[in-house]
């Protein structure tokens, strides 16, 4: 379930541990990054299901993944084309490509002090692979497959039409400078 408001956070647990839940919840990058006030530069680019709400609801949203209320981080990835995104509101598509950028937004919000290393690396890998019963994954461990990026935290990195790799050729964080960038492997 993805999460987007605050108020949602009272149906959720942090008293148990992440198996004994029966109900869990996923904050997605788009969630933790923009607000409502995003809309008026943005506009149906980051128009999503559910919406993308206010400040307040993000930063919540945020402590909820850290104190463990959310279990999970996604990236509700759906790259439309830049001519469905480009329809009136009310035409266009709910959703945007994340998968390349997500990292980098997440590694943006450790670098303001936000989240820890180690919560990212929880959230988006150790609990997904425990909840979906995904053998062998999620954990750097002997026999486990070696699911790794390599990352530099200290070179800046500047979203632009010329560095997105998504085929639908556009992406909500153009624009946006990060502190960290994934490390392309030769």
């Amino acid at each position: 379930m993805h999460i987007s408001t605050a108020k949602e956070l009272d149906l959720f647990r942090n008293d148990i541990p992440l198996v004994q839940k029966r109900n869990t919840a996923e904050a997605c990058t788009h969630h933790l990054w923009f607000s409502d006030a995003d809309y008026a530069e943005k506009g149906n680019f980051i128009k999503w299901n559910p919406a993308v709400r206010t400040a307040n609801d993000r930063e919540e949203i945020l402590k909820a993944v850290i104190d463990g209320r959310i279990d999970v981080l996604a990236t509700d990835h759906a790259p439309h084309t830049l001519e469905e995104k480009s329809q009136s509101y009310l035409k266009a598509p709910s959703g945007g490509p994340l998968v390349q950028h997500t990292l980098n937004a997440l590694l943006q919000l450790y670098k303001k002090g936000k989240i820890s290393l180690e919560k990212i690396v929880e959230k988006a890998c150790h609990n997904p692979a425990i909840l979906f019963k995904i053998g062998r994954r999620g954990f750097i461990k002997e026999g486990f497959f070696a699911d790794l990026v390599l990352v530099d935290l200290n070179q800046k990195y500047t979203v632009s039409k010329s560095n997105i790799l998504y085929k639908c050729g556009w992406s909500p964080f153009e624009g946006a400078q990060f502190d960290s960038v994934v490390v392309p492997i030769p």
